[in-house]
């Protein structure tokens, strides 16, 4: 309070509102893998530097364009035309293709991290750098690292856990794992499924989903502006670059016809892609068009022309409950009529009632850190009645939003929440000597219904 000393008239304004709890970002990713540069002003001044980005013309001029490794195209002639026969690459460095499907499945901002260019190989200790540049930024809520799948089966497992280490350590985000081999155009074995499994470990399953199979794009192979990765053979002849077949300088009517026909039979092949970045964007648009808690599923993919597998419900049965180890995968299945969807729901932690869906684990990490980020105000506040009015008030004002909004599930704020602090409450004489204010918070996040079972049966005629 302060002294008054001088006749005068005083004005002191009083607060009488709470603090309030500004509630923070739930679907920023952070893609983790290798570009072929990383340059804003001087060469590799971006590498292993996690840069926030907000369109994809933005990688595009800072990390370049995809990978372009060569492309076989043979021609054999027949009657006036020619019969192609294209051998396409299998893309080696895939974050351009998660990035571009994030944004075109409706992500927002997110954070590149590049460890290295196409002149590397892909390497365990390159990824786990920009993972570790990753946990150093306090704004990432997703995990993504696509090229997992390339580094081998230790690497992918050492990759795996670590991503889910960092979401259980830093507790503020969320993994989007890719299946190990999803790429295979068989279903995977029961046999296979369990080793796949076992490949994520047992720690933190709560803060990582795992999705299966992987999609085909519609991306076609990559060709360089000069095409010089497309190498076609008209018939028995050497081989020639397509720019060479295509050269103005040397044309000819057998050279245009090839040069079409090799063209035109590359618009037919597209590169398959982990399923992590187009995920990732659907928890971006489900986010922003209905909230963290409405289940990231159910939404069609864009980019996708279809799964390199086709699940039904049996084999989906045995992804989505698993008895044994109980860590569920996510289907992505092609309905007839609705194109490709995301079809589950679910976190590694598959039988766990508290943290079975994505939805709930990752509302409950937008609460908590949006609670923790506005409540720094109250320390070395008077641990006193006060005190604890004005935090209790702000945490119910927030949840009381949130409830009107749908993400917590009750007829009353007193049903959906409660905000517990106070002496004799949540902390005793001792605690308080301590230092320490104790604030319990619960709620009752909504669930999606997984299942929805319609019960039909006759009824006799009555009139």
């Amino acid at each position: 309070m302060p002294t008054y000393r001088t006749p005068d008239v005083y004005v002191e304004e009083i607060s009488v509102f709470p603090p309030s709890v500004a509630e923070v970002e739930t679907a920023i990713p952070a893609f983790i893998g290798y570009t072929e540069r990383a340059r804003k002003v001087l060469t590799n001044d971006l590498r292993n530097v996690p840069t926030k980005i907000f369109n994809f013309a933005e990688y595009e001029r800072l990390y370049g364009a995809p990978d372009a490794p060569d492309i076989a195209v043979a021609l054999a002639p027949e009657g006036t035309g020619f019969v192609p026969t294209v051998t396409p690459p299998t893309p080696t460095y895939l974050l351009w293709y998660a990035v571009k499907m994030f944004f075109d499945n409706g992500g927002g901002k997110c954070y590149i991290v590049s460890v290295g260019s196409y002149a590397d190989a892909i390497d365990i200790a390159d990824l786990t750098t920009g993972l570790e540049a990753v946990a150093l930024e306090d704004e990432p809520t997703l995990l993504v690292c696509p090229e997992a799948v390339q580094l081998g089966a230790t690497g992918y497992d050492t990759m795996a856990q670590n991503m889910l280490v960092q979401c259980g350590t830093l507790k503020d985000r969320f993994a989007i794992l890719d299946l190990f081999g999803g790429g295979a155009a068989t279903p995977q074995d029961p046999a296979t499924l369990t080793a796949n499994r076992a490949r994520v470990g047992n720690n933190h399953l709560k803060y990582g989903a795992l999705y299966y199979p992987f999609l085909r794009s519609r991306f076609n192979h990559y060709v360089l502006p000069d095409e010089s990765n497309v190498n076609v053979t008209v018939g028995v002849a050497a081989a020639v670059t397509l720019a060479a077949l295509g050269d103005p300088a040397a044309p000819t009517t057998l050279n245009t016809a090839a040069y079409n026909a090799a063209k035109a039979a590359l618009l037919d092949h597209y590169v398959v892609v982990p399923p992590s970045g187009a995920v990732a964007g659907v928890y971006a648009a489900t986010d922003t068009a209905r909230g963290v808690w409405k289940a990231p599923a159910n939404v069609g993919l864009a980019d996708v022309v279809e799964p390199v597998v086709r699940l039904d419900n049996a084999r989906q049965d045995e992804l989505n409950v698993d008895a044994t180890t109980g860590k569920s995968i996510n289907a992505i299945r092609a309905f007839a009529g609705k194109g490709t969807l995301v079809w589950g729901a679910r976190t590694l932690a598959g039988n766990d009632n508290e943290w079975r869906y994505v939805s709930v684990r990752r509302f409950f990490n937008m609460v908590e850190e949006s609670v923790k980020k506005s409540t720094y105000w109250a320390v070395f506040e008077p641990n006193d009645a006060n005190t604890w009015v004005k935090v209790r008030g702000m945490i119910e004002n927030y949840l009381t939003q949130k409830w009107r909004e749908g993400a917590l599930a009750g007829a009353t704020t007193k049903d959906a929440f409660f905000v517990r602090c106070g002496l004799g409450v949540t902390m005793n004489a001792l605690d308080i000597l301590e230092g320490r204010m104790n604030v319990e918070i619960g709620m009752a996040a909504v669930r999606p219904a997984e299942f929805i079972i319609l019960k039909f049966s006759h009824k006799l005629q009555t009139s």
